[in-house]
């Protein structure tokens, strides 16, 4: 279990204290505005305060027109700079590396929340989003880059990109989704255009002692593992990221496509040559075991997601019990309740099929 406990160089010159992530979590509790809320602060902190040797906030908005859900925190202006800042000087005040996951929601977006038709590479039929014209694609780009400035102006150490689960960034990369036929899409290298151009102008913008992750999932929402390799390697091989942070729903599963099985998932990437790059990956990692297991196949950080709602503190708890175990599913409302979960992320949670118990009277006060 020592890998766990020890530090990780990354290439901004930040060290982190551990190889904990906190994995960047939906949660719904942020004001209506976008603006970071006392129920989200404590939330985060407690996890700051839980050991983990980085902190990552959900998926936080780069547009009102990348909003895909009520309650998400918002970076995508100036009026989000005092929650933010407070946010941040709390979680590097527990020692831990804090990081926003910059996110725009694409045709994932309801309408009803926008007031308008969501955005996507090309016109899309299932959900009602509409193209968006080159000016929109640029104008998007840029408003990446103005909310990773806005985040190191905050006093954040980082933020990711989050290019994972069908949002707007992995529209673009999917063949299936994209029908562009501008720079932005056809070939692979088109279709990724989008996020190395972000990757380039965050780096130009915030400069090389600020950390700058990327969230990629392999599989699902049009994406080919192939292809997802090809641009893990490229990300690896251009040395402009500090991290690779691999989205894999089950780390230690065999693919999807028929052809690419007869090994793990995890395994087409921990064999890429990852130079100065970080690589870590989240999928049903909940146990002091899984935690190990994944480091022993090639990790260099784990990424903590339910186990982290179940237990705050679940990096202190592997350092006291290598073989811990989070307490069993469906968790009580009261146990969830002292995890820091607010009434608005228990609602959200009951959607989890199987993770909270099923009681009315508790939930209801």
């Amino acid at each position: 279990m020592t890998s766990l406990f020890e530090p990780l160089s990354l290439s901004c010159g930040a060290t982190l204290k551990n190889r904990f992530v906190l994995a960047p979590l939906t949660n719904l509790q942020s004001q209506a505005d976008g603006k970071l809320s006392d129920e989200e602060f404590h939330w985060l902190t407690m996890r700051s305060k839980g050991g983990f040797g980085l902190t990552m906030t959900c998926a936080a908005s780069i547009q009102q027109s990348g909003r895909a859900w009520p309650g998400q925190l918002g970076a995508h202006d100036d009026t989000m700079m005092p929650g933010l800042t407070r946010l941040a000087t709390a979680i590097k005040a527990d020692g831990s590396h804090a990081v926003v996951q910059l996110h725009h929601g694409g045709m994932r977006c309801p309408e009803v929340m926008l007031g308008h038709k969501p955005l996507c590479p090309s016109n899309n039929e299932e959900t009602g989003a509409r193209a968006m014209t080159l000016t929109e694609v640029e104008e998007m780009a840029r408003a990446f880059v103005d909310a990773a400035v806005r985040c190191q102006k905050a006093g954040f150490d980082g933020v990711e990109l989050h290019g994972a689960h069908g949002y707007l960034i992995c529209q673009f990369l999917s063949s299936e989704i994209n029908h562009r036929t501008d720079r932005y899409g056809g070939s692979l290298e088109n279709r990724s255009r989008l996020l190395f151009d972000l990757v380039e102008g965050v780096r130009a913008a915030c400069g090389p002692a600020f950390s700058l992750g990327v969230r990629l999932s392999p599989e699902r929402f049009g994406m080919k593992l192939a292809e997802a390799r090809t641009i893990a390697q490229r990300l690896m091989s251009e040395d402009r990221i500090d991290y690779l942070d691999m989205s894999l729903w089950d780390v230690f599963k065999e693919p999807m496509e028929p052809k690419m099985q007869g090994r793990s998932l995890l395994s087409w990437f921990t064999d890429l040559d990852r130079g100065n790059v970080r690589l870590g990956a989240a999928g049903k990692l909940t146990t002091g075991a899984d935690f190990a297991r994944a480091m022993a196949e090639g990790l260099d950080f784990v990424v903590v997601g339910r186990a982290a709602i179940l237990h705050h503190d679940i990096p202190l708890k592997v350092a006291a019990d290598a073989f811990f175990t989070p307490v069993p599913l469906p968790a009580s409302v009261e146990h969830l309740r002292a995890e820091g979960l607010s009434p608005a992320f228990l609602t959200y949670m009951r959607t989890w099929k199987g993770f909270v118990a099923e009681d009315t009277e508790a939930f209801a006060t």
